[in-house]
């Protein structure tokens, strides 16, 4: 007959295996029935009927695009700063206008103006400057009509990525400064310096210059400007009953200081220290 009673299992022997050096079970239950993990510290293996939690999707990585558009946006920005930035304090664009500067400066060269001079640096004899029309040298110019694209045109002008094109800007050569006695001609035609002739190897070649006599000094806080293009240039020897033919310190935007365009004509602009080495200290 079968056996009313469970037969209780023996404990498991020594040595045998699944027992410790105690007689015990290498695997302890706790209290509540489940495993607290293998003897060597490894976590149970998850039980059976029980589903892990469904990982966690990363968001979407930015498309390329993106990324690109975004990069090209900071370095626009970056470059109209730092051109602004250029224009306002260290260097500004202008061209030329008229042939007032032939040879040193042809028609239609873009120049860069050293903002710097003559504020804090000084300007010296022989500097190529550019300056406002204050004192109506030029005729007033006509206003141009806004097209389509003025309002471009206007904010690349203002940030310094295009030459200022206005035609109420002159620029000329610095021949005398404050307190300069400035004289022409002597016998020989030359131009007279606080006495001293000079010899004006950057004026126009390929014609004689006219003689025009005058003979001023010029007082503090102006200078005395002429082209190189001496026969075409209607400078201070045109203006003397305006401001008696003197340019106003306050009114220079600075030195010229290299042709950047046409491509063919880069070049440091020379202020020819040696045709003024010799002129003395004005009074």
């Amino acid at each position: 007959m079968p056996e009313n009673n469970a037969r209780t299992p023996e404990p498991p022997r020594d040595g045998a295996p699944g027992a410790d050096t105690d007689g015990m079970s290498a695997n302890a239950i706790s209290g509540d029935g489940t495993s607290d993990g293998v003897a060597d510290g490894s976590p149970a293996a998850p039980q059976s009927g029980r589903r892990s939690a469904a990982p966690t999707s990363e968001p979407a990585a930015p498309s390329q695009l993106f990324v690109w558009l975004k990069e090209v946006a900071t370095v626009v920005v970056i470059a109209v700063v730092l051109s602004f930035l250029i224009k306002t304090f260290l260097f500004r664009a202008f061209y030329i206008p008229s042939e007032s500067m032939v040879s040193t400066l042809d028609v239609n060269d873009r120049i860069f103006v050293n903002l710097l001079v003559p504020e804090p640096f000084s300007l010296s004899r022989g500097d190529v400057v550019v300056f406002r029309d204050t004192k109506g040298w030029l005729s007033t110019a006509p206003e141009e009509p806004n097209g389509p694209f003025t309002w471009v045109q206007g904010g690349l002008i203002f940030v310094g990525l295009l030459p200022d094109n206005s035609e109420q800007h002159l620029v000329k050569r610095v021949i005398g400064l404050p307190g300069d006695k400035v004289i022409c001609c002597d016998d020989g035609g030359k131009l007279t310096i606080n006495g001293s002739p000079i010899d004006e190897t950057y004026v126009n070649g390929a014609e004689e210059p006219q003689i025009r006599a005058f003979d001023v000094v010029v007082p503090e806080g102006k200078v005395w400007v002429m082209g190189d293009n001496r026969n075409h240039s209607a400078d201070s020897r045109s203006h003397l009953e305006s401001n008696g033919g003197f340019v106003d310190l306050v009114d220079v935007e600075g030195k010229a200081a290299v042709i950047a365009w046409p491509l063919n004509r880069i070049t440091v602009l020379d202020n020819y220290p040696a045709v003024f080495r010799n002129v003395p200290a004005g009074g």
